[in-house]
């Protein structure tokens, strides 16, 4: 049993890394809520049918397809709209050249700064998670009292495919600006 845990955390704390190349920002920590500055960006995105829990295997495909056709670098993480399901993937800085514009249902979007209000999690990505963080994001948020959201919540997801559900990490990000003065 203890070389199966081992294993584990082994292949969850070196499997993403290996196929990641880099952040595009740094992650909320699990349980903490914080404002923060999403960078600008160009990010790839994949929208099909329904909600995100029932497509993301069809998002990720096209998706990952069109970064090893273009021989660009994946970055973690991964954004999830939710109920109109879009995954999107950012693309590094030094990655951009490489990208060849829309093609085959990707498109590419060029994203200016962002603000957020964020939530980290661990555990798997499911809706009952996502669902969970969204309302406890939002309840602090309505407690600040000079934030207002200007969007809908969205997952971000730090994690691969082969890291064990009880060790993802997740955030749920709400887009804010500050209110204007009375």
């Amino acid at each position: 049993m203890k070389t199966l845990i081992c294993f584990l955390v082994s292949l969850s704390t070196f499997a993403l890394p290996a196929m990641a190349d880099e952040q595009a920002f740094p992650p909320t920590e699990s349980g903490r809520t914080e404002l923060k500055t999403l960078p600008a960006g160009v990010l790839l995105k994949r929208a099909g049918p329904g909600n995100y829990f029932e497509q993301s295997n069809r998002l990720f495909m096209p998706l990952f397809r069109y970064i090893q056709r273009h021989n660009i670098s994946m970055t973690v993480p991964v954004e999830a709209r939710i109920e109109n399901a879009e995954m999107y993937f950012w693309v590094a800085q030094k990655e951009v050249a490489k990208v060849a514009g829309n093609e085959d249902g990707v498109v590419v979007e060029r994203l200016p700064e962002r603000r957020v209000a964020s939530l980290g999690a661990r555990g798997s990505y499911s809706r009952a998670n996502f669902d969970s963080a969204r309302e406890r994001l939002l309840g602090w948020v309505r407690q600040q009292g000079q934030l207002e959201i200007t969007g809908e919540a969205y997952a971000v997801y730090w994690n691969g495919p082969f890291t064990p559900g009880f060790l993802r990490r997740y955030e749920v990000h709400v887009p804010v600006r500050e209110k204007p003065a009375a």
